[in-house]
């Protein structure tokens, strides 16, 4: 053979391999190609690739064929498997388009593993021609189109890989039911990591009343996304979020939901994780896989909770309730907490239209709708009648609520399942009652009214006559301190008081039989500034006072076993009243002046403040040289104990965590917004946040808070009194006091929840920083779910870890006009829906390091690990 003939014949074998073998830049495959081995195809814009794989792990070299984003180095994300039922055992594998029309996987010895379904194409016509082929789309979907040259791409359309998905729903993809085609599209999940075969869990869309779409776990339902109610599905109502958009189509001829993404570079998806049974968003964050919600959430999520005619709402204790009428089933089962039996009616239906009516609940995701009858032409008037026009409807409720009003028509003639209120408003549920019922809820609801305008009244009337008796007071104290300074000079007190300090009032405490001491530091001592100037006297503080023989046999004598904790103001000791109620009494070391102020200055403060998450003072003691504070006893002790704990970390979960933050900004909000006074904590951390027995928490110790009034917001102070690596920068380094100041502190204490570690210390030995600066570093980096504490492993909400470390940063910034309001905060953590801004670098936070020349001269005092350091640091 010639060279020349040589050259020609390869030159040949390379036209017939272009021919019939597709390379891997191509997005299609045609009638005379085939696709095998490690070839590919690769979506027109590179975002999605097709081939066979073998998972890892997989017995027996199994193979499949699949498509997985080409675009993502690291591990194969498959997001569509063919032949999910049927792997391929003998090599090589191959794809094939067959002459009738149909893609075809064969296995090495020329066997059909798979093929497609008979073509569907939207028009009616079925016949592939020889320009027939198959694309992969920039969407992931493998269309089939009957004639590729056609400029109907929509009805050419034979076959597509979106009406068949597996355990990924992509945007764009339906899932639901199309009734004109005859397709079923539901996600189910793999069997195991190594094998994509159909595992136990499904979600799904069930026919029959309102759309609905339930997580399943065999025929077991686990959850359900709530009725679709024409603008929202009610178990779901914070769904709608910025980056994404969705869809409920509900129709004759199909119905289903699918999503969106606004823009087009930000990769999601949806799965259904077989292992945890939960259904989980995910979106792409600088290279890595992160969650962006996942379903059920918190024990509310899962399906009929509360049993028939219960309805759940996480933020109560218990959180179970009975619809109002109803009655737990079984009362002793309801006290132990389970509450499948549900509850029944406290008074039975007559099925006389007069003699029934309806009390509304609102904020509520609607009762399991698939057995439920709509009318889609009624009115809600019609809609009411029609149920009482029938002896076994339960309740109605408007079918459609688009637009914020209320058409069409739902009836339930089933048990009520799985409702749930929430803090905003979803929909109206009306249920029947019996009159004598709905008459009995009037009166109740009336009997509240009276007494909330009863205590209202008595509010303003005791605040107008105590403001009288307050300025009478005032007048008096003035014409004897007048008249005292023009006989004896300025007071010594008054003289020690710092130049831009005045004394300004006094502060009285609580009067029993006999009289109390005084409560004024001694003569020559200097009043702290977080008294704000003021002298103490004895009245006018509405505060029960102890015997200090209470005290003592409460404690046993202040006994060892007792002490169950201390600090800067002193030992604490639990005690027992006589009455049984359990107390935690903060006892004032003897000789202590800071201790002295700081408890002059918690009672007049904690004494106004009333609210779920700050600690209750129930009264004191003083006897001579006693003083002691009587708090509510906390069963769990301070929040610290537990996430600094390796032993006890693993008892706070990530949900839990997450109440315990959005509890403490509650707190705070209500200090720094809501109360009489605005309060600045000044040493808000890990372990002045106590937990009761349910493990809300709540903030203690307000020894060195301050109190602003009218419009203040700022103040400069000359002693820094607070706990080192919570302090913000501007207090730590000017002294400046703010709101802020305790948003700092507040940002430092999420990201110690969030990660199990204390600020202090060095988180990355190259760089030296202490945790804040190793979260900011993270967060550059779009590393930041590292920050998570390792004992909380897998089960985590990955989308609000990122929100609660995202605030964490907004509040931790530098500048203290960049940190957001204590509300922003709570609407932040509340809602998913809200778009928060990128925090810039966080301040420096202060350690025990040498302080600069600008502070030297400033008296410093810090409080860690219960221990209070003061030093005065010379120039």
């Amino acid at each position: 053979m010639t060279a020349r003939t040589l050259s020609s014949l390869l030159f040949l074998l390379l036209l017939a391999a272009a021919a019939f073998t597709p390379s891997t830049s191509t997005d299609t495959i045609y009638r005379n190609t085939t696709l095998t081995g490690n070839q590919t195809l690769v979506s027109a814009g590179g975002v999605y690739a097709l081939g066979f794989f073998t998972p890892d792990g997989a017995a027996n070299g199994r193979t499949y064929l699949g498509i997985w984003y080409a675009s993502i180095p690291g591990p194969t994300t498959v997001v569509w498997v063919a032949n999910r039922r049927d792997p391929v055992l003998t090599s090589p594998a191959s794809l094939h388009l067959t002459a009738g029309g149909r893609l075809a996987i064969l296995d090495g010895n020329n066997v059909t593993i798979w093929s497609s379904a008979a073509p569907t194409a939207g028009n009616g016509n079925n016949n592939i021609t020889a320009r027939a082929a198959a694309q992969l789309l920039d969407t992931g979907n493998l269309v089939l189109r009957a004639d590729r040259s056609s400029s109907d791409s929509e009805n050419s359309v034979a076959w597509q890989s979106f009406d068949y998905p597996t355990d990924t729903l992509l945007p764009g993809m339906k899932l639901g039911v199309d009734t004109r085609h005859g397709i079923t599209r539901n996600i189910t999940s793999w069997r195991d990591p190594t094998d994509p075969s159909p595992g136990d869990v499904t979600f799904k869309l069930v026919i029959g009343g309102l759309p609905q779409f339930f997580l399943m776990r065999g025929a077991k339902r686990v959850y359900t996304s709530g009725p679709w109610n024409g603008d929202i599905l009610t178990g779901v109502p914070y769904l709608k979020a910025q980056a994404f958009t969705f869809r409920v189509v509900y129709s004759a001829d199909e119905t289903y939901y699918s999503y969106f993404i606004r823009d087009p570079s930000l990769l999601s998806r949806l799965v259904v994780d077989g292992a945890a049974t939960q259904l989980k968003r995910f979106t792409l964050n600088n290279g890595a896989w992160s969650s962006f919600w996942y379903y059920p959430t918190d024990q509310c999520d899962y399906y009929a909770k509360c049993g028939a005619f219960g309805y759940c709402d996480p933020d109560r204790n218990p959180v179970c309730s009975c619809l109002p009428g109803f009655v737990p089933r079984s009362p002793e089962k309801w006290g132990q907490r389970d509450w499948s039996g549900g509850c029944v009616r406290s008074t039975s239906l007559s099925c006389a239209g007069g003699d029934d009516g309806f009390w509304v609940v609102n904020r509520m995701k609607l009762p399991q709708a698939t057995d439920a009858t709509v009318y889609a032409g009624m009115t809600l008037d019609q809609c009411r009648l029609a149920c009482l026009g029938n002896c076994s409807c339960g309740a109605y409720a408007a079918a459609n609520n688009s637009g914020g009003v209320g058409v069409g028509c739902v009836l339930w003639t089933v048990d009520l399942l799985d409702m749930r209120q929430y803090p905003i408003a979803v929909q109206d549920v009306y249920i029947r009652l019996a009159q004598s019922d709905i008459d009995a809820l009037k009166a109740a609801a009336s009997d509240n009214h009276q007494r909330s305008n009863k205590g209202k009244l008595i509010t303003i009337v005791v605040a107008t006559v105590g403001g009288a008796l307050f300025l009478l007071a005032a007048a008096i104290c003035c014409c004897f301190w007048m008249k005292k300074g023009r006989e004896k000079g300025e007071s010594d007190d008054v003289a020690s008081l710092p130049p831009s300090t005045t004394a300004t009032g006094e502060f009285v405490l609580p009067y029993r039989p006999r009289s109390l001491p005084s409560l004024s530091p001694g003569r020559g001592q200097q009043q702290d500034e977080a008294s704000g100037g003021m002298r103490y006297a004895e009245k006018d503080v509405d505060l029960p006072l102890f015997d200090l023989e209470v005290i003592l046999v409460a404690t046993d004598n202040f006994a060892e076993h007792k002490k169950i904790g201390a600090g800067g103001f002193g030992p604490v000791y639990m005690g027992v009243l006589e009455d049984g109620q359990q107390v935690a009494v903060k006892r004032l070391s003897q000789g202590s002046t800071q201790g002295a102020r700081e408890f002059m200055n918690e009672v007049k403060l904690i004494a106004k403040l009333q609210h779920r998450n700050l600690v209750r003072l129930l009264g004191c003691c003083i006897d001579d040289k006693e003083r002691m504070l009587v708090y509510e006893y906390m069963h769990n002790q301070s929040l610290d104990t537990f996430i600094f704990d390796e032993a006890k970390r693993s008892l706070l979960n990530w949900q839990k965590r997450f109440e315990i933050i959005r509890g403490i900004a509650r707190g705070l909000q209500y200090l720094h917004e809501d109360s009489r006074f605005r309060i600045i904590h000044r040493d808000l951390k890990a372990s002045n946040v106590l937990l009761d027995r349910n493990m809300i928490p709540k903030i203690s110790d307000f020894g060195i808070a301050r109190m602003f009034g009218g419009d203040q917001t700022t103040e400069y102070t000359r002693k820094v009194i607070g706990t080192y690596g919570y302090m913000s920068p501007e207090y730590a380094m000017d002294g400046l006091i703010s709101i802020k100041s305790d948003v700092f502190s507040f940002g430092v204490l999420v990201l110690e929840i969030i990660t199990g570690k204390r600020n202090r210390g060095s988180y990355e030995p190259e760089l030296d920083v202490n945790l804040l600066g190793y979260a900011w570093m993270l967060w550059r980096e779009g590393r930041s779910l590292e920050l998570l504490d390792e004992a909380l492993g897998g089960s985590f909400h990955h989308s609000r870890v990122l929100r609660c470390i995202q605030v964490a940063l907004l509040c931790i910034e530098a500048q203290p006009r960049n940190r957001p309001l204590m509300s922003s905060v709570v609407t932040m953590l509340a809602s998913e829906n809200t778009v928060l801004p990128e925090p810039n670098e966080p301040g420096v936070n202060p350690g025990m390091s040498t302080s600069s020349d600008t502070e030297s001269s400033r008296t410093r005092s810090a409080t860690a690990n219960f221990v209070t350091v003061t030093r005065l640091e010379a120039r």
